[in-house]
């Protein structure tokens, strides 16, 4: 005569689901692209029909119906509204690109690492 397991009444523990382990762990990532203009007047036209669709934007960097932008302004208005593959057809080229990584812990002083690097000719 066989008996039974007394273990087959016992659930099975399913696995826990696995929780994520905060590690207070910050980091802070800064990108930035170094820009200069091949096409003044690209930028300019571009940075005017920019400055019709986001106009509290284009007014942050000094744009209202009596200021027209500078080309300076003009350039940071098309980049803070465009993704940076889209620049170079608006008259904009990348010189320089550098990331800035810094990273610590709450027991450890801010690791910093920096990239640089310049894209290269003819694209």
């Amino acid at each position: 005569m066989t008996h039974p397991n007394p273990l087959s009444a016992v659930p099975s523990r399913r696995p826990s689901a696995a929780r994520p382990l905060d590690l207070r762990v910050r980091a802070q990532r800064v990108q930035i692209d170094e820009l200069i203009v091949d096409d003044p007047h690209a930028v300019l036209a571009h940075a005017e029909r920019a400055a019709l669709d986001a106009p509290d934007t284009a007014a942050l960097l000094g744009h209202d119906a009596d200021t027209p932008l500078s080309l300076p302004a003009a350039a940071a208005l098309l980049c803070a509204l465009h993704e940076p593959h889209e620049l170079p057809a608006m008259g904009l080229r990348f010189t320089r690109h550098t990331t800035h990584v810094t990273a610590h812990n709450q027991q450890t002083e801010p690791v910093s690492l920096e990239l640089s690097h310049a894209p290269e000719q003819g694209r």
